[in-house]
Formats: C-alpha cells, structure tokens, sequence
C-alpha cells in the first residue's frame, strides 16, 4: 500500500469511528468544536496538517470533533467526514468570520466542548464561549508574524487586539513548547497556570519501511552520491531560507559536491532563486516545489542531514520529529521552541545562532564528521517515543477531559 493511500486509509477509519461514535451525550466520549485554519491539501502548512491529524488521533483517545475549516465544499468528502468548510478561504474576513459562527452554532451541543486552533477564526466561539468550556491552542502569534512579513503597524496591532480576545477567554492554553508558552504569558498576559504544553506528533507508522539513502534518492531523482541537505520550509522570510542560501558558498568551500534541496513554496521563492544565482550556487541549490505528503517521507530520507533555519516565531517545528521518524538527524536554529525538540538527543543539533556563518559551520561539521549527528535508528526511536501522534494525543485527551469536568460557567 502506498503512502498516500495508507494516510487516507486511516484517516477515513477515524472518521468512520466518528460518525459512529460522535452523537453529542454519549457516556464515554467527549464532543468537541474545533474551529482550524484550513485543509492541509488545500493550504499546506503545518498548523494545518497538525490539526487534521489530532482530530484523527483524538477519535481513536475518545473524543469527537466536528471539525471546521475554511476551505472549498470539497473538504467534508476529501477528509472523509473529519471536518467540514465553513467558508471560503479567499471570501473577505468578515464574511468567513460570520460563516463560521453560523457553523459552530449548527454543530454545539449542550455538552460540546469548544476548540480554537487559530485566534482570527476562534473568534467565532466566543459567543457558544459563554455557555461552554473555551481551550485555545495557540501555534503561533498572528500578528507577530504579520509584522515579520511586512504588515503595518496598524494591522499588527489589531490582530493582536483580537487574537488576545481570544486567548483572555479560554479555560486553557496549549502550546507546543515552553518558548512559545512564555510568549503567551508574556505576549498575551495569559496566566501561567491556564498555559499546557503539548508538543506537535508525527505518524511514526507512517516512516517506517523507508528506503535506503540511496533508493530514496534514485525515486526522487536526486543525485544518489552527494552528501545532500534537505530543508524542508514554507519559502516566507521568517523561516530563513535566504540565511540557508547565504551558507552555501562556505559550506561548499568544505564540501565541494553537496547539494542543498528547498523543499516547499512561498512568495520568496523567486528572490531566493535569484540570490543563489547571484551567488553563484544556482547549481547547488535545488528549489524542488512543493512535495505531495505521500513523497514527503522520502526527502527527508533522502538526506545525510536536514536543517531549520529559522529566524523568528517557530513555536515546535513539526518537520524536525518527522525528519527524525525518517531517521535523518535535524539542525536547528535556537530560535523558540526548536531547541526543546533536539536538545535531549543530542544538544550538538542546535545551532549556536542563526547566522548564514553558523549555519554553514554546523552542517560542515555534521557532513565532514567533526560532531557526528546521531545514527538512524536513534532518531527514529526518540521520535517514536517522544511525537507519536497516540502519545500526543493522549496528553490532549486527558487536558480537555479536565477542563470539561472542572469548568463552572
């Protein structure tokens, strides 16, 4: 079975146990209303893929989910049944905002519990939030990252004025990682006490079987002999491709045939090109596009190692455990909740900043074997440990129980 058609598999099973098992009141299961961003085929990026994936894995701990994104009317048949569009993604704000409200109040029941995965659309909960439990997951600052990528000071402001809203409001917080739990506090003055930290899961399952280095290279058609770097990233200024790009003519001073493949897309895309052109790596460099999620285990076998350069507000970074759950070792800037994913395998994965220089340093010293990076077998056993989504998904159970029983109006 390939893997598009496992991951497609599962996810109808969980959803099938959901349509089986989802009428609000029943004794031993926990309704939910989950208010996400969008459907991952539709708007790749991890917060996306994330919260498919807990509501699938939450199903099988007990708890159902009517789940709601903004997307096209393909969604509900495309996620079979796990969660349904509210919206288009591209009709004005105000429009989805009202969608949205109009959705939750079609799914709450008198049990439900209330879910937000992205403040602008938590915002639809706030009027059921007055009758029933609120818990925010809170994977990001929206409108930290709107000033990052170049918004206004205006728009910046008010986006916060409205994810707070939101925040202020819910029994509980969760986050991905201590950093971005401190954020929180001090960003949004959440109380410490209503802040959990869970971390993001991967699908183990998922990596297992994998290839050899070489045969995963051959599949993809990338060169089965050169010591590959692999990044894996949403091609947006905040995560640091243009600093990656920056590292290459001193990593390939010390490693004459490497070759450094950008997986993903983003409006930087052709700026980043033209820099490694100007820079004369163009042939060093690779920007393969967007890889299917099917093909996406592959790349990241494919590499000797793979790298997150990130510069600014990354709360976990999902594609570290999933680079290891394919037993490839992973660099990572010290930015946020990215160290807190390596440190405990091995604290020589943290970069010591996130400068082209530091960059360019770590991955000679991984390719050349200065600091080797742990082996295969021990990446993947610590994802295994730490990410699978059935530990994930258990901690997420047990908070959301605890805050449905404990909650007074």
């Amino acid at each position: 079975m390939s893997a598009a058609k496992d991951a497609a598999g599962r996810v109808a099973g969980h959803a099938a146990g959901h349509a089986a098992g989802a009428r609000p009141g029943s004794p031993d299961r926990l309704h939910t209303v989950q208010v996400g961003m969008g459907w991952h085929l539709e708007d790749a990026g991890g917060l996306n893929r994330y919260f498919r994936d807990l509501l699938a894995h939450l199903a099988d701990a007990g708890v159902d989910a009517d789940g709601l994104v903004a997307g096209s009317p393909d969604v509900e048949s495309r996620s079979s049944g796990l969660m349904r569009s509210f919206a288009s993604p591209t009709a004005p704000f105000p429009r989805r905002l009202l969608a949205a409200r109009r959705a939750v109040g079609q799914a709450v029941a008198p049990e439900s519990l209330l879910v937000s995965h992205f403040a602008p659309y938590g915002l639809a909960l706030l009027g059921a939030a007055r009758t029933h439990p609120l818990v925010s997951w809170f994977h990001g600052p929206w409108a930290d990252e709107a000033g990052v990528e170049g918004r206004g000071r205006t728009s910046v402001i008010v986006r916060r004025l409205l994810e707070g809203r939101v925040y202020a409001r819910s029994a509980a917080c969760v986050v991905l990682s201590r950093a971005f739990g401190d954020l929180l506090a001090r960003r949004y003055h959440v109380p410490r006490a209503r802040i959990h930290v869970i971390p993001g899961g991967v699908d183990a399952p998922r990596f297992d079987g994998l290839p050899s280095r070489a045969e995963a290279r051959r599949r993809l058609g990338w060169p089965e002999h050169a010591p590959t770097v692999v990044a894996v990233r949403r091609l947006v200024k905040r995560t640091g491709v243009d600093r990656l790009v920056r590292a290459v003519p001193a990593l390939r001073a010390r490693v004459s045939d490497v070759q450094v493949m950008v997986v993903g897309e983003g409006p930087e895309r052709r700026a980043l090109e033209d820099e490694a052109t100007a820079l004369g790596v163009g042939g060093t460099v690779r920007f393969t596009g967007f890889i299917d999620e099917a093909t996406l285990p592959l790349a990241y076998r494919a590499a000797d190692i793979t790298v997150v350069p990130t510069v600014a507000l990354e709360g976990f970074g999902l594609i570290v455990p999933e680079s290891l759950a394919a037993g490839t070792p992973a660099l990572v800037t010290p930015v946020g909740g990215l160290p807190e994913t390596v440190e405990a395998l091995d604290p020589m994965l943290v970069l010591r900043d996130s400068t082209p220089e530091a960059i360019a340093g770590g991955l000679v010293n991984a390719l050349g074997g200065m600091q080797p990076p742990p082996d295969a077998a021990r990446c993947a056993r610590f994802a295994r440990e730490r990410y699978d989504w059935p530990v994930v998904a258990a901690r997420a159970e047990a908070l959301l129980r605890r805050v449905r029983a404990e909650w007074r109006p």
